[in-house]
């Protein structure tokens, strides 16, 4: 036979065997579990449940310190270099924050463990005892992750707060743990000068930073706070140390504030032993992961997902270099044109996101490829096109040496937006798109592992895996949880329906929280343990199971509407439907039990917009003004009707009204979590009038 034609069957058989071997593999199987009635699936390769991936560890605390002695000459945290920060003006008279950022600037394995254990002691002679709360109070960086190892090595419980976290949440975080010492930085001190006069158990705030605002002097003279520096609290530790007070794998880690999507925050209580089996199942999941990786840490800390994230790394040995996402790539809001984002200087292996900015990192490629159109849009339609057509399990689709062509004619530029690097993608808190989903796997030429667990499982539920390249699922158990579906009549949802099972997801394991911070009524609605002594937790979403055990979300009891005339309606799925509109930032849907339709806020997707405008010869003043006028509405709506029937959606789904917002949603307004998802309360609260004229003749 041809040498020709060998070398282009033999890859295409062995390809189509592989993908023929995912298709027909079990990656979840039946348990036989206690509790409630319903359907019940583990990980298909762990028969019993994973506590631990480090023998003789059954800590944070000890998962630190081994990994410091063993990779004690090893890069752990990586922190930037600020060169010069300047302010820029826009046409429209409003300022922006540009920064210049230098080379990234590490601390050793060893040189970290030091900071750490002298941290430890420096809190000890500040006066705070074990059985009091520290919280912290920050953006992630690497002074956070420090403080909150040091806290572990005192056997002191962390609270976690996110930075951006309104007055009156903070306020109430801090009272009901009881805090006693803050250690915050140098931007959230002076929110916490602000709101001192409601702060009833507060004694000492730490600041991350050596320049300590002169408003907290006030305080200080006061006598009511001791403010120090992180700086000299390690120095007190290292000229006074004390011994390390351990914690066992059921004392409380973390007491973690919810990010708030309904009312006030609950603070939800976890073990060592929890978070440590999430952190030990990841470690089983994620292909190769070594001490050779480099992490890009971005998501706030405040978040179990990168607390997990980040103590994986550092177990593993690996590195920890920090961003944030106003600086994340070369074109990021903050970084100043011309310099690198913390992508570029880094080129990080390992990342976790969430969708909003895997979506956003998608509309920018996008809108680049559209930009210059010409052969270069052609291009890369056609190298898309022909690889969609290989992941989908086409016979013609492009693979092997075709593959590796276009990886280095077209998507080689897409991949240096991350730094060239990435070899693995961790997704969660939010569902993600499945265009974007097949985007980023073709683009970065990296598989992504979309996760589904909740801050009361410490993260832990299913996970998909390297190989798995189907999108619209949430993938397996992860070997630290058991996965049950029971029946939810009242939605139409049980565990008998055909052709796959149905019901409430609810998640059993060793990563099942202990439960709400002094809120034994709440936590006793959700937690439940049942006759075998496995702890279980009802999320409230609605699953079903595919035949090889992976996980679909499909709905959620609380997004679900009731209309007029007696049509159901989950918010959630259909928010997720429209939103990849090219004109859509941000939506939140809106239906009401006395009308028969549902209505819309839409946030509205500036560069696409103004562009359409543009070559519609739409004139316009402001963003403001284009998002009034009446054909701007038609058109976005147009693409809500579009997208709707993409996804299939019924009639009474679709949003018969829409109102077109200029004004981006971030954490600051209040109006989403700090994990970018939306908090409709307050969103209605805001937008009420707005949505009473939607629903007018």
């Amino acid at each position: 036979m041809n040498p020709y034609i060998v070398g282009v069957l033999v890859p295409l058989l062995v390809a189509l065997l592989y993908q023929n071997s995912k298709n027909t593999k079990k990656r979840g199987v039946p348990v036989d579990v206690g509790g409630e009635p319903g359907y019940a699936i583990r990980n298909s390769r762990f028969p019993i449940l994973l506590e631990t991936a480090w023998e003789g560890v059954s800590t944070l605390a000890q998962l630190f310190e081994l990994a410091c002695k063993e990779h004690a000459d090893k890069y752990l945290l990586g922190t930037r270099t600020l060169i010069s920060k300047d302010t820029q003006v826009s046409a429209d008279g409003r300022s922006f924050e540009k920064l210049h950022l230098g080379e990234y600037e590490w601390l050793t394995y060893g040189e970290v463990f030091e900071k750490v254990c002298n941290f430890a002691s420096g809190l000890a002679h500040l006066g705070h005892r074990s059985e009091e709360r520290v919280a912290i109070f920050a953006d992630t960086r690497a002074e956070w992750f420090m403080a909150l190892q040091g806290s572990f090595r005192r056997n002191i419980s962390v609270v976690t707060i996110y930075a951006s976290l309104g007055e009156e949440a903070l306020c109430y975080s801090l009272n009901e743990t009881e805090v006693t010492t803050v250690i915050c930085g140098n931007k959230e001190l002076k929110k916490l000068v602000e709101v001192s006069g409601q702060l009833d158990t507060v004694k000492r705030v730490i600041c991350m930073d050596d320049e300590i605002p002169s408003s907290a002097s006030l305080e200080v003279q006061s006598g009511r706070w001791r403010v120090v520096s992180m700086t000299d609290v390690e120095k007190l530790g290292r000229e006074n140390p004390v011994d390390a007070v351990l914690p066992l794998a059921a004392d409380i880690a973390v007491i973690m504030y919810t990010s708030g999507s309904t009312g006030l925050p609950k603070g939800v209580m976890m073990t060592h032993g929890n978070v440590l089996a999430v952190v030990s199942s990841v470690r089983t999941i994620v292909p190769g992961l070594e001490s050779n990786d480099v992490y890009l840490a971005y998501l706030p800390l405040a978040h179990i997902l990168e607390i997990a994230a980040e103590n994986l790394v550092a177990g593993v040995g690996s590195a920890i270099g920090y961003g944030s996402p106003l600086t994340l790539t070369d074109t990021s809001n903050k970084i100043k044109r011309g310099t690198k984002g913390d992508a570029t200087a880094l080129r990080p292996t390992v990342m976790a996101a969430v969708p909003a900015i895997l979506d956003r990192v998608r509309e920018g490629v996008r809108k680049k490829v559209d930009d210059k159109g010409g052969i270069t849009k052609k291009l890369f339609d056609f190298a898309y096109a022909r690889r969609i057509s290989a992941i989908n399990g086409s016979w013609f689709g492009a693979r092997g040496l075709e593959m590796l062509l276009w990886n280095f004619l077209v998507f080689r530029k897409v991949r240096a937006i991350l730094g060239g690097r990435i070899r693995f993608l961790l997704s969660g808190g939010a569902p993600l798109s499945g265009d974007t989903q097949r985007f980023i796997n073709i683009c970065l030429g990296a598989p992504i592992g979309q996760g589904y667990g909740l801050t009361e499982t410490c993260a832990g539920g299913t996970f998909s895996e390297f190989d798995d390249t189907s999108v619209g699922r949430v993938g397996n158990p992860v070997p630290c949880s058991y996965i049950k579906l029971i029946d939810w009549p009242e939605g139409g949802y049980l565990i008998s329906d055909s052709p796959m099972p149905r019901g409430e997801i609810v998640i059993g394991g060793p990563s099942v929280t202990v439960g709400y911070f002094k809120n034994e009524a709440k936590s006793k609605e959700v937690y439940k343990v049942d006759e075998r002594g496995m702890r279980w937790f009802y999320t409230g979403d609605i699953g079903q199971f595919h035949a090889d055990g992976c996980l679909e979300i499909i709905d959620r009891k609380k997004d679900i509407v009731k209309l007029q005339h007696g049509e159901y309606v989950s918010l959630g799925k259909v928010e997720a439907a429209l939103i990849v509109s090219a004109y859509v930032d941000n939506m939140m849907l809106h239906a009401d039990p006395f009308h028969s339709y549902c209505v819309a806020l839409v946030v509205a997707a500036q560069p696409a917009l103004e562009e359409w405008a543009s070559k519609k010869g739409i004139a316009f003043a402001s963003f403001a003004e284009l998002c009034e006028k009446e054909e701007t509405i038609k058109e976005v709506q147009a693409s809500l009707v579009k997208a709707a029937k993409a996804a299939r959606l019924e009639r009474f789904e679709i949003p018969a009204k829409i109102k077109l917002l200029s004004d981006p949603w971030t954490p600051e307004t209040g109006l989403v979590t700090a994990a970018l998802k939306l908090k409709r309360e307050a969103i209605r609260k805001a937008f009420s009038e707005e949505l009473s004229k939607l629903y007018e003749s």
